[in-house]
């Protein structure tokens, strides 16, 4: 079975860091024209922008915020520039927002979390679609996380997007399904990345963590992107409109292993 997406015109948001700069590297190992959004660290996007090329990939680079819809428009005006639309949609871009209780918490601090995570993956979605529709073909996919499902103390506002993220995944399954367009989230657990370092790179921290993993170990940004290639193939042409998760059995709650 070959895993091919060549000739794909995709774009991952937050794609020059951690989870996403594994995403758009597979990408672009599987054939596909990757467009590399950003925000912050533009020498991080530069730098995978020539490791692409110097592997003979294709690629390009848009810094563009997602949580603001004019920025997004300008970012998909450029895209139909360059290779005139969309076939893959990966909105990875997200933040988890300032730790506080939620009767604790600042109004514009929850509410940021909620413009990058979920209005951002709206904003792109909707651009994404208004290409897609026409063409009937395309696949948008949303990186949630486990917290679509496990609460967290302390990041409600973060909960709360990647569990819309989860119902408006569905939702753009629903009705992009008559125009060939499939839509599928992918929830990552504990993963090993930059974004929470501090975590896992201390004794403690990392121990906690392990306890929540049936398998006993943290995964790594290159085997969420080795899923996140699989679901976007025609390999997985009959799968829309579900979260496939990705966590090592975190979901699975390890803490009933020796019963009620």
């Amino acid at each position: 079975m070959q895993i091919t997406l060549e000739g794909k015109r995709a774009l991952v948001t937050g794609g020059n860091t951690g989870i996403g700069r594994a995403i758009t590297r597979s990408l672009v190992e599987a054939g596909a024209k990757v467009a590399i959004n950003y925000l912050t660290h533009p020498e991080t996007a530069s730098m995978l922008l020539d490791e692409t090329t110097e592997r003979g990939g294709t690629a390009i680079s848009i810094q563009a915020d997602v949580s603001d819809p004019t920025s997004v428009a300008a970012m998909f005006r450029k895209l139909d520039e360059t290779w005139g639309g969309i076939d893959l949609l990966v909105n990875n871009a997200g933040i988890d927002g300032v730790r506080s209780a939620t009767w604790e918490s600042e109004v514009a601090d929850w509410r940021k979390v909620l413009e990058v995570n979920l209005f951002g993956a709206y904003y792109c979605a909707r651009e994404a679609l208004r290409r897609m529709v026409p063409q009937k073909g395309g696949v948008v996919m949303n990186i949630t996380s486990v917290h679509e499902e496990i609460a967290w103390s302390g990041y409600s506002a973060y909960t709360a997007s990647k569990a819309a993220l989860g119902m408006l995944t569905k939702n753009i399954a629903q009705e992009g399904a008559p125009y060939g367009i499939r839509a599928v989230a992918v929830a990552p657990g504990a993963v090993e990345s930059d974004i929470n370092r501090s975590v896992w790179s201390d004794p403690k921290g990392k121990q906690d963590l392990l306890d929540k993993i049936p398998l006993r170990r943290l995964g790594s940004p290159e085997e969420i992107a080795s899923l996140v290639v699989v679901l976007l193939s025609d390999q997985a042409s009959y799968l829309t409109g579900r979260t496939v998760y990705i966590d090592g059995g975190m979901t699975d709650f390890p803490d009933f292993t020796h019963g009620g």
